[in-house]
């Protein structure tokens, strides 16, 4: 384990000195990514002008939510979105070959050899964003709850990552996975929707089958102290997380029993 810390330490270095080296492309990310999230915030001040609540959530709940779901989004885009769109090209091309004959887990090589450092500086953006929320709610969540926050956001991170990194797998049976990948990239927007808006099949299958609603809602929910057992929204979110990381080494596994290298 100590042997994985130190690799993803320097590749978190090499990851930093690269985008030090193209400053103006990282400002100007950083720049549009926080544009973007104060949009949704105004959109919100907007629709809030009209109405007292939305479902259950008051205004300044539904602000908090859509700054963890840009914590959780980031955070996930920081550390592993690069490295998972980029696997079916590595598989039709042949480069796999390389991660295949490093002295590493493949699945570890494939999935951490670059960093995005200003998905990084955009989740402090929504740390920022959720934490003015708190105090606009007169909200002080105690040393546990954010203790579960952060857990149930890690959580949310790697259903993210299962479910994206299974879809790049299905590149071993087909020829080019990248509109499933980007598909369910733009389906990250569901979650920052409060989960009383949505209804039927459509919310049952987006909360138990494919759990994007619940990576921020429940994280939010614990946070400003609307969930008044905080287990009952942790349980099931870490079950999910851990099944759905199971099923990705399994598929991962089986995807390079009947890998073709470029040398075979």
């Amino acid at each position: 384990m100590l042997r994985y810390l130190k690799i993803y330490a320097l590749l978190l270095r090499n990851s930093l000195i690269r985008e030090m080296s193209f400053k103006a492309n990282f400002l100007l990310w950083t720049v549009v990514e926080v544009l973007w999230f104060f949009g949704q915030v105004l959109f919100i001040d907007v629709l809030f002008s009209h109405i007292e609540t939305l479902g259950d959530w008051t205004k300044w709940q539904v602000v908090a939510l859509v700054g963890t779901h840009q914590v959780v989004a980031q955070i996930f885009q920081a550390f592993f979105y690069v490295n998972l769109t980029q696997i079916p090209e590595l598989v039709r091309t042949g480069k796999l070959d390389v991660y295949l004959t490093l002295p590493v887990d493949s699945q570890f090589a494939v999935s951490s050899k670059q960093f995005g450092v200003d998905n990084l500086v955009n989740t402090g953006i929504g740390l920022a964003i959720t934490a003015f929320s708190l105090s606009k709610l007169g909200v002080v969540p105690s040393v546990g709850r954010v203790a579960l926050y952060f857990f149930s956001v890690l959580l949310g991170v790697t259903i993210h990552y299962s479910v994206m990194f299974s879809l790049s797998t299905l590149c071993f049976w087909i020829i080019r996975a990248q509109g499933l990948i980007y598909g369910y990239f733009n389906l990250f927007n569901i979650g920052r929707y409060p989960d009383s808006v949505f209804r039927g099949a459509f919310k049952w299958i987006f909360t138990w089958v494919i759990p994007v609603i619940l990576v921020a809602n429940v994280p939010t929910r614990i946070l400003t102290g609307a969930l008044e057992h905080p287990w009952l929204g942790i349980a099931p979110l870490a079950l999910t997380s851990l099944l759905m990381l199971l099923f990705t080494r399994w598929l991962w596994l089986r995807g390079l029993a009947r890998y073709a290298s470029a040398s075979s």
